[in-house]
């Protein structure tokens, strides 16, 4: 049983809130179902197919969708791809499983709609890393669409002049949040630790559940050997202790998600990788730990807010790869489920960010598999140092003294320091 809530009401609220907001479910890379929900939203608005689109997107969007199968599509990849399947799917309800909609000879309709519908597609000016834009033509009529920011935030919807954004920000297409309102800035690690340990379950405790179910059935469906790299088999060949399960089925997971794979998953920070990344590592410590479910949904908390907490600073896409923070939180979550405590999870959190910081992103891809590999074992290492009273200290890189400090810099070199970097990523994936 939880102790009585000493935290602050506002802050438990908060973070009730944050969590509710981030679980949700999505079918595929989020930046190309984003896309397709905008193409959705788009085609609704219009009342049909549009026979003219023109689309404007960030490079980071670019980026992500760039290599990335996306589902329902019978194998196809890339920007066009995602607009074609969501005009066909035509149901902004469904949020970011929108594809869902799509029949099973939707490959065959995407071509003869790419066919049939002149498709112009840019990189938009201006520092926005995440940007989508989307207008469409049919029988004289013209509509426009743009998100901002994170995956499902709509901040225009217009039909021939008329704006009526405020339909679809106000009723959030079925997903309930337009935007992540909930205020972030507001985590903190000490504070975090006592929330996980202190709350009543009731409200979250189906979201957990829900995470633990769908990135799990995901995660089992890449160790099959069909999809991407097979990057989870090749770690269990090496062998099955409980820190290689941890890798290896995070791993197929996002192996299984990049190739196409049409299970949806619960994602976080925006991300299904990095929602798998932050869940599924820490229920392979629990069965093998044989917690209960209570301490397992109270790990998982505290996983999924030090994820989010580090994305903050960092913002929802970047250079600096965000698996690195769900690992991290996996970490701090395992170490949860040995009985640590704010001192040794702070620990944990410290000694995996100096581990593996500054991984580059360099797109949705099957390559994600490994980099979450790497992810999970910086943050087994992390909390393996831990709980042996080793640590790394203030002056150490980019580590500093307390870990919030420590978090603040990751912030930093992420948005700040790699911002050119990330430009001559998308300059280099766009001279392919």
């Amino acid at each position: 049983m939880p102790r009585a809530m000493t935290l602050d009401r506002k802050i438990a609220d908060t973070y009730t809130a944050i969590l509710t907001e981030e679980l949700r479910p999505a079918m595929g890379c989020t930046e190309p179902i984003a896309i397709a929900y905008a193409a959705a939203i788009l085609r609704q608005a219009l009342g049909k197919v549009p026979c003219r689109v023109k689309a404007g997107f960030s490079g980071n969007i670019i980026k992500n969708v760039k290599s990335v199968i996306v589902p329902m599509t019978g194998g196809k990849h890339g920007i066009e791809s995602a607009i074609a399947a969501g005009l066909l799917s035509g149901e902004p309800e469904r949020s970011l499983e929108v594809l869902k909609a799509l029949p099973e000879n939707s490959g065959e309709l995407i071509d003869a709609l790419l066919s049939e519908c002149d498709m112009k597609v840019e990189m938009l000016s201006g520092e926005r890393a995440f940007e989508i834009f989307l207008s469409g033509e049919a029988d004289g009529r013209e509509a426009r669409v743009r998100i901002l920011d994170t995956h499902t935030n709509i901040t225009e919807v217009s039909v021939c002049g008329e704006d009526i954004t405020a339909k679809y920000a106000r009723e959030g297409c079925g997903d309930g949040f337009s935007s992540a309102n909930a205020d972030r800035a507001m985590l903190d690690v000490e504070k975090i630790v006592e929330f996980a340990s202190t709350v009543e379950l009731d409200t979250l405790a189906p979201l957990l559940r829900r995470q633990i179910e769908l990135n799990m059935d995901i995660a089992r469906e890449g160790l099959t050997g069909k999809w991407g790299a097979s990057i989870g088999a090749i770690i269990l060949s090496i062998g099955d202790d409980v820190s290689r399960r941890a890798r290896a089925y995070a791993a197929a997971g996002s192996d299984a998600r990049m190739s196409g794979c049409e299970k949806p998953v619960c994602i976080i920070s925006g991300s299904g990788n990095q929602g798998i990344t932050a869940s599924v590592p820490v229920k392979i410590y629990a069965d093998e730990l044989v917690v209960s479910e209570e301490k397992l949904l109270r790990a998982l908390i505290v996983s999924d807010l030090v994820t989010v907490h580090q994305k903050t600073g960092i913002g929802t896409l970047s250079a600096y790869c965000g698996a690195i923070s769900a690992g991290v939180g996996a970490g701090a979550g395992i170490c949860y489920l040995h009985g640590g405590g704010f001192y040794e999870i702070a620990h944990t959190v410290v000694n995996a960010v100096a581990i593996l910081s500054g991984t580059i992103c360099d797109g949705a891809k099957p390559s994600c598999a490994a980099k979450i590999a790497m992810s999970v074992e910086a943050g087994i290492m992390g909390f393996e140092m831990s709980r042996r009273g080793s640590q790394f200290y203030g002056g150490d890189g980019i580590v500093t003294k307390g870990v919030e400090n420590t978090i603040r810099n990751i912030g930093r070199l992420a948005k700040d320091g790699m911002l050119e970097t990330d430009r001559e990523i998308i300059g280099i994936m766009l001279e392919d």
